[in-house]
């Protein structure tokens, strides 16, 4: 079964285009074929996914467990702020007074 449109009923107006090696337009008309569409909805549909997948991987940071329970505990257990931290506060209120 293809998978659903997801262009909202948008016309097909921009162009992409790029070269290929015969053996992969090989695999991408038989996967299209096993999937009952044709060349271009298939490599659209596929290219479609994997943006869509590889953008919201950049959206979303995920932690080891190791990793997430050092976090946790460091927002539970904050250490002091030292003084380089305490002078670009004062720094970011000197400059940023009215707002800005």
């Amino acid at each position: 079964m293809p998978p659903a449109n997801t262009d909202s009923g948008d016309k097909r107006i921009a162009r992409l285009e790029f070269r290929a090696t015969s053996a992969l337009k090989a695999d991408i008309q038989r996967a299209a074929t096993l999937m009952g569409m044709d060349d271009t909805s298939y490599a659209l549909s596929v290219l479609g996914e994997h943006a869509r997948a590889t953008i919201e991987s950049h959206h979303r940071t995920q932690l080891s467990q190791a990793d997430s329970a050092a976090f946790m505990a460091a927002l539970d257990s904050p250490e002091a702020p030292t003084d380089a931290l305490r002078g670009l506060f004062e720094l970011h209120r000197d400059t940023h007074r009215d707002g800005d």
